[in-house]
């Protein structure tokens, strides 16, 4: 039996035309993305020597399966039923296992990849089956669902977790359908993160609650069109992920100067402000130094952990403070109840920072990769 160089780069083939379309393009187009993105070249014909991934157009994979298969030299990628979709073949074996994966037949002699071996997704920190799905025109909206369902983390705050999810699930589809970018959608974004600070300086807290609140669904918008589509790019990622980190201390001092512009100056204001700007640096300190000695987000830690990255002082659970003491008309009272909320998320935190340091690096391991 013929085996594949180690050293031989793969290419990809895609069998079969996959003309349905999702997420605004065709089942073959977001296959050749998928190879693209994991760094296979694709071909139309098997080259002379090296390995071939070979995959059947008419499917839905998810990316690490094709990129787990590409590092997998003679393996086959069976579904949960047994069919197998994709396989990791010398070249010179690819007509022959081409033609069985066509007939939906096992091309024999390869290790089968199973599909629980890749359910953790360290980087949306959550277990889940991958996708792994024939696209029909029935089941298109099935599996867009599915799809979008596995682009959103697992371990995030309450109100990205529970309430955008219908809406976002509408509005990215409306952006792949229109062409839009997912840095058309957080470019958006940023502006209306520098309206919502002019809005919340000049006192316009109601205004400046609009556009706060539409930015953070944009931004779960953004990343979302980014994974359907499989158009993500590094300078997207850290234009993104710069905007979530920087803008928040920006939003909480232009929400004490509106409270000040309004002659609500209630005694220890700039005690409460500080506490909120330098426990958010900190607070972010210490989940860095988690992800450096242990390799994973302290809330993918324990059971607890992923329950309090729902309501830790970040953005979002903020803003749910400052909300409803504007709607009271006590905006200053919201800068003290997130000010103390961020004390206590502090010593949350640095409590799980000691916890993990005194089990050590060998007993901390992530709930979700058990």
């Amino acid at each position: 039996m013929q085996t594949i160089e180690a050293t031989a780069p793969p290419v990809g083939m895609i069998l079969g035309a996959g003309d349905v379309r999702i997420w605004g393009m065709s089942a073959r187009e977001r296959l050749r993305r998928t190879f693209t993105r994991a760094g296979l070249a694709v071909a139309d014909a098997a080259p002379g020597s090296g390995g071939v991934v070979l995959a059947l157009g008419g499917w839905v994979y998810d990316e690490a399966l094709l990129a787990t298969l590409a590092q997998r030299p003679d393996a086959v990628l069976l579904t949960e039923e047994g069919q197998a979709v994709a396989a990791h073949v010398p070249a010179g074996r690819a007509t022959d296992v081409a033609a069985a994966l066509e007939r939906g037949v096992d091309p024999g002699g390869l290790q089968p990849l199973a599909l629980a071996e890749l359910a953790y997704n360290s980087a949306l920190r959550k277990r889940e089956p991958p996708v792994l799905v024939r696209l029909t025109p029935q089941n298109v909206r099935a599996v867009e669902a599915r799809t979008f369902a596995g682009s959103y983390k697992g371990v995030t705050d309450l109100v990205t977790k529970y309430w955008w999810p219908a809406p976002a699930r509408i509005v990215t589809r409306w952006c792949a359908v229109a062409g839009l970018r997912p840095n058309h959608v957080t470019f958006l974004g940023f502006l209306l993160v520098l309206a919502a600070t002019w809005l919340f300086w000049n006192s316009q807290f109601g205004w400046g609650l609009v556009c706060a609140w539409i930015m953070t669904f944009l931004d779960t918008v953004d990343g979302k069109l980014a994974r359907v589509t499989l158009t993500s790019s590094k300078l997207g990622n850290v234009f993104d992920h710069g905007i979530d980190l920087i803008h928040p201390p920006f939003w909480w001092l232009a929400w004490h100067v509106g409270c000040e512009q309004l002659g609500l100056r209630p005694p220890h204001a700039e005690i409460a402000l500080a506490v909120i700007l330098v426990g958010y640096v900190l607070q972010r300190i210490e989940e860095g130094i988690f992800m450096r000695l242990f390799g994973f987000h302290v809330h993918s830690w324990r059971p607890f952990d992923s329950f309090f990255r729902l309501i830790t002082a970040r953005r979002n659970p903020n803003l749910l403070i400052l909300t409803p003491a504007w709607v009271l008309g006590r905006p200053d009272l919201g800068i003290y109840l997130v000010a103390i909320w961020t004390g206590v998320c502090l010593v949350v935190h640095g409590a799980q920072l000691v916890q993990a340091t005194a089990m050590g690096r060998a007993r901390v391991v992530s709930w979700l990769a058990r």
